[in-house]
């Protein structure tokens, strides 16, 4: 699936005028589309420095922060919209931060390889970890620490008392809402405090 596909979907999800802060917002592509389709305004967060200078070429506004050390400086609802756009697997506190997302947002959208996708399965039969355009890394030398499926992550949310809103899966740029745990290879959830 084209990042522009993935783009234009997570875009639908947020409101006209949103206030958005987009964690792990690398080049700042989603959030630039946001402001200038959307009209939102707001803040991606992000450690390294070529997406950081990336963002400021877009004019995005950006602040440089390891997300593994929190969101401290953001108080309560801060934000209408906080996204976690293929993010979360590469965290080391992911339950922390999906928790800091809900109170840092009204709404939190999280979105990220879904490792139950029927051909990642079929990897993992043959004995192969799956290499996709969603997961393009070989085992050795991806940035992800873990894996997560659709239905895990709605466990996750369940028990961190978050309201689920929304959640499908995309496959090829089109939502899947049928065995989208076995039909999708993206998962997108939005969500908000219970």
């Amino acid at each position: 699936m084209s990042d522009l596909l993935i783009l234009q979907a997570i875009a639908r999800l947020v409101p006209q005028g949103a206030r958005v802060l987009d964690l792990g917002c690398g080049d700042g592509a989603l959030l630039a589309y946001l402001q200038q389709h959307k009209g939102c305004t707001g803040y991606g967060v992000e450690l390294s420095d070529a997406n950081v200078h990336a963002c400021v070429q877009r004019g995005v506004n950006v602040i440089q922060l390891n997300l593994d050390d929190g969101l401290n400086m953001f108080a309560d609802q801060s934000f209408d919209v906080v996204l976690q756009i293929d993010t979360l697997q590469h965290l080391r506190n992911a339950e922390t931060m999906l928790r800091e997302t809900a109170r840092v947002g009204k709404i939190g959208i999280v979105a990220f390889p879904n490792f139950a996708h029927w051909f990642n399965r079929l990897s993992v039969l043959q004995g192969r970890m799956p290499v996709t355009k969603r997961l393009p890394y070989q085992w050795y030398d991806t940035p992800n620490i873990r894996v997560g499926t659709f239905a895990d992550f709605g466990d996750l949310a369940a028990k961190n008392n978050l309201q689920v809103l929304d959640a499908f899966g995309l496959q090829h740029g089109q939502e899947v809402r049928l065995l989208p745990n076995l039909m999708a290879g993206t998962a997108v959830y939005k969500l908000q405090r219970s």
